[in-house]
């Protein structure tokens, strides 16, 4: 393009309130704010100016304008958070959300964001109450703690209770519970931040009794014990039972600390699981304070719950840092009616969705998948090849490491079409859907995908294979 034609397609270019007038009578522009609209404006004029400078052909009519504004104006207002379809059998998936909430958690929270409540007021004295009692007394009841608190989540329940017990004293750990979890989140990062002096015993895969007797120094305020839930150390192993290092504690008069992580209310052996410590476990050993997480195999929102020994508990309900890690009232809501669920193990593992994926029958997941193959057969037999593989599904959320859950998978190869590429469209589709890739072929898992979602995986499927 010449200079002076440059020049010309510019200067022709519509002006920004001229075009704003024009997406004033302009349908598709009804719902969208006029800042949004403004910003979208001036975006698509300068790609504009962009392409002319660069000499590229390009059009410069009012609707070719507005069309280009109107994308952009969309993008700009369209939900960051959006809803996604499961479908790697990954049940605790951090990066989808961890745990789905039960009905009567969603309920409570729309009954209660709704609503004026009752978060920090005492009904039958008309005082100011604590937000805690909604649910301090309903954990102490399924844990057989004596007391408890809850905050935003696990790593804050851990900071608040090492910085309120141990500020400025030794914590003995061992180095083999030293542990990373996602996000570069560090155990040793965490008591540094609380104000604790790390001390650490032991060896990566041997920790005895003796190692923490002999740490023990007139400036050791704390024995912590973290339980390994997202690895696994196999082979010439030692380390020291909780009722050990608690029978230690009291001969020494030093407080014990259990990070549980994860963090369970039932014994998943009975659902034919690897065992993992329950919180009433922890508690009957005598541990003064335990910390876990509300959004992992408890199957709650996320939140940080601390049990423990009252008047341990009582020195955190003060710690001013409480305030900084309180948890809303949406939370709790939930937390409450997730909670309520556990008074009958039968209906928490029916009505929890986190316990019902994680304990599901195989025979169950095999009729699952029976429906699951026969929606997409119906919708896409001439376009791929489907079929049934036995595979593995995986807990998740740095719980059972290294746990395999049997599974039958959907499995499904393009026949015009990249086996990469169709992952990545049903990833951009609406709702996205994720899937997984083993063996160059798409795997749809049915252990995390909700009842109803297999007709929009199907017609999703055929929408992106029609087009190729």
């Amino acid at each position: 393009m010449a200079p002076l034609d440059k020049h010309n397609s510019l200067k022709h270019l519509p002006g920004v309130d001229q075009l704003l007038d024009l997406a004033k009578k302009d349908d598709r522009f009804i719902d969208i704010p006029r800042s949004v609209i403004l910003d979208a404006v001036r975006k698509a004029l300068d790609h504009i100016r962009q392409d002319i400078l660069a000499g590229i052909e390009t059009s410069t009519g009012h609707e070719t304008i507005l069309f280009t504004s109107h994308i952009l104006a969309k993008e700009k207002i369209r939900p960051r958070l959006v809803p996604v379809i499961n479908a790697t059998g990954v049940v605790l998936h951090t990066n989808l959300g961890r745990s789905l909430l039960c009905e009567d958690a969603l309920n409570s929270i729309k009954t209660i964001a709704q609503s004026y409540s009752n978060l920090e007021l005492k009904i039958e004295t008309g005082k100011r109450g604590l937000r805690y009692e909604a649910v301090d007394e309903l954990i102490c009841e399924l844990t057989g703690a004596q007391s408890a608190i809850v905050v935003n989540n696990n790593a804050g329940a851990v900071l608040l209770a090492l910085n309120t017990i141990a500020k400025d004293t030794q914590v003995v750990v061992s180095r083999g519970e030293l542990v990373e979890i996602g996000g570069s989140f560090r155990v040793p990062d965490v008591m540094t931040k609380s104000g604790c002096i790390l001390k650490e015993v032991g060896t990566t895969n041997r920790t005895h009794l003796r190692d923490y007797t002999d740490a023990v120094s007139d400036t050791t305020g704390l024995f912590l014990k973290v339980h390994a839930s997202n690895y696994k150390i196999e082979g010439f192993t030692a380390s020291v039972a909780l009722k050990d290092l608690v029978l230690l504690g009291k001969d020494k008069n030093i407080p014990v600390m259990e990070d549980l992580g994860s963090g369970t209310l039932i014994d998943f052996s009975k659902y034919g699981l690897p065992s993992e410590p329950t919180i009433a476990d922890s508690v009957h050993s005598g541990a003064d304070v335990i910390t876990f997480s509300g959004d992992k195999l408890l199957g709650g929102p996320q939140a940080g719950i601390i049990v423990g020994k009252k008047k341990t508990i009582d020195l955190i309900k003060k710690n001013p840092l409480t305030r900084t890690l309180r948890i809303d009232k949406l939370t709790l809501a939930a937390l409450e009616s997730t909670l309520k669920l556990y008074r009958d193990e039968k209906t928490a593992v029916q009505k929890i969705p986190t316990l019902r994926m994680l304990t599901i029958p195989f025979k169950d997941i095999c009729k699952k998948a029976d429906q699951l193959f026969k929606t997409i057969k119906d919708a896409i037999d001439s376009l791929a090849d489907i079929d049934f593989a036995n595979l593995n599904s995986r807990p998740g959320g740095g719980s059972f490491p290294g746990l395999n859950l049997a599974t039958r998978c959907i499995t499904i190869q393009p026949k015009n079409s990249s086996v990469s590429k169709l992952e990545m469209r049903m990833r951009l589709s609406t709702p996205p859907i994720i899937g997984r890739i083993e063996d160059n072929k798409y795997i749809l898992d049915p252990r995390t995908i909700q009842d109803g979602q297999e007709t929009v995986i199907s017609s999703t499927l055929a929408k992106i294979l029609i087009k190729k």
